[in-house]
């Protein structure tokens, strides 16, 4: 889990006419700290545009933000002057240009419809600057290439990734795996859905899903995922706005299995929200089962609560409260604790596209720290006998086998059984298992199953 965004201040809204306006549009304000999975989907839902350039706003906001490196290399070839010296929707418009020429868009609707959006977005005087700089985009050598080698830079530029994080998945995995994730990174997912448990049908699902023009293939990490693509928002689908599926990528869903819930538990998780996995958990024990979902900020924990009415679960209690400070009665133990702990989010850069420029060193080793606090107190809310699951959506040294490392010398008590652990796809990772990013087609993902020894023979 990813530690929560930061709202935004409202802005006063321009007019938007097109595609094109609109996905300048997100990437001014993503620029000045908006979240593109958050303000990009609003947008397009206060939009009139029909559902072919609904895709293609989506992909050009996407696919800039993700090649922001590459594409600075391009117009670093024809600038006179660095990409960061530019007026903010200058170098947005020329980024979306460039995406857009190398994508193979036809270079006249490119430039000139590029250059329409940047004026209007109050550049107008840079119309002539940007029309040069695109113009000699289109005379460079095509196709457009980028570095080949395996050192840092080249790789960085590349496959668009800043050089710390080429940097350290080379030296933990070796070029040949760093190369799979960089380039998985840059592959856009598609929605993977969770059926309901346990009264919606896959199959049933599917056929409807595919009745309304979509293409849905079975998850190959969780048998009852649903990969669908061609239906846009999904926010708009039936099976979605009547809580029979949840959006769910397949890690995050394998996280739940790992927990393996049973019917009529008691189950806490901690820094729960938006709430995806508590509604699944909540779906395995049933009603005479509870789940409780916390989380630190009350605005996201309104959010787990709003997830669980979607889903008819009222066996769903949603508490805001700090991690390591749970405002349980002395003594409260629970059959299950999971821990989907704030991380990096380094395996979930295909989604979350403008991380990949957010995130910084100092971050991870802040984070370490949050992480082995709340593992702590974690710890003490299990039964004996009980299950601890620790869980983070990212695959550094610190996030997954340090942490493996300090539980295994600070909490005696935990014991990792190699038999729980997740098996292949997943790779052995300390005492517990790692899901590197494109691995069945999911988000990279962490997960160190635990028990919790009798107290008596500890």
């Amino acid at each position: 889990m990813t530690p929560a965004p930061t709202p935004t201040a409202p802005e006063t809204p321009r007019p938007l006419v097109n595609s094109r306006d609109i996905a300048l549009e997100v990437l001014l304000r993503v620029e000045g700290g908006a979240f593109s999975n958050v303000l990009l989907p609003s947008l397009l839902r206060s939009s009139d545009l029909e559902d072919r350039d609904r895709a293609f706003t989506t992909d050009l906001v996407y696919g800039t933000l993700r090649s922001q490196r590459a594409l600075d290399d391009v117009l670093e070839r024809v600038l006179d002057r660095r990409v960061e010296r530019l007026d903010p929707a200058v170098r947005a418009g020329l980024r979306m240009g460039v995406y857009q020429l190398v994508e193979g868009v036809a270079p006249h609707a490119a430039v000139s419809a590029t250059v329409d959006a940047v004026a209007r977005a109050g550049s107008g005087r840079a119309r002539g600057f940007v029309n040069g700089v695109l113009r000699a985009v289109t005379r460079l050598e095509q196709p457009v290439t980028w570095p080949e080698g395996d050192d840092v830079e080249s790789m960085g530029v590349a496959t668009s990734h800043p050089d710390w994080i080429v940097d350290a998945l080379t030296r933990e995995f070796g070029v040949d795996v760093a190369r799979s994730v960089l380039a998985a990174d840059n592959r856009p997912p598609g929605v993977t859905l969770r059926p309901r448990r346990p009264d919606v049908d896959p199959d049933e699902l599917t056929a409807e899903l595919e009745a309304g023009g979509a293409n849905v293939q079975r998850g190959e990490l969780v048998p009852d995922a649903l990969i669908v693509r061609g239906l846009g928002d999904p926010g708009r689908w039936d099976a979605v706005r009547h809580g029979r599926a949840t959006p769910q990528d397949q890690g995050s869903q394998a996280v739940v299995v790992a927990l393996d819930p049973q019917p009529g538990e008691r189950v806490l998780e901690i820094a729960a929200a938006p709430g995806g996995k508590t509604g699944a958990i909540a779906e395995l024990v049933g009603h005479g089962g509870l789940v409780v979902g916390t989380d630190i900020d009350a605005g996201r924990t309104a959010m787990i609560a709003r997830a669980a009415r979607r889903l008819h679960l009222p066996q769903v209690v949603a508490v805001a409260a700090d991690g390591s400070r749970l405002p349980f009665p002395e003594g409260t133990r629970f059959d299950r604790v999971l821990l989907d702990a704030p991380c990096s989010g380094l395996g979930v850069l295909r989604r979350r596209a403008e991380a990949r420029w957010r995130v910084l060193p100092a971050d991870v080793g802040e984070l370490i720290g949050l992480q082995r606090e709340l593992l702590r107190h974690a710890a003490a809310l299990v039964r004996p006998g009980g299950t601890l699951v620790y869980s983070v959506c990212t695959w550094t040294h610190g996030e997954t086998v340090g942490i493996d490392e300090w539980a295994a010398a600070q909490l005696p008590r935990l014991v990792a059984d190699p038999s729980r652990q997740p098996g292949a796809p997943w790779r052995t990772h300390g005492r517990g298992a790692l899901l590197l990013p494109g691995v069945a087609e999911t988000d990279g993902m962490y997960v160190l199953v635990l028990t919790r020894a009798d107290d008596a023979g500890a």
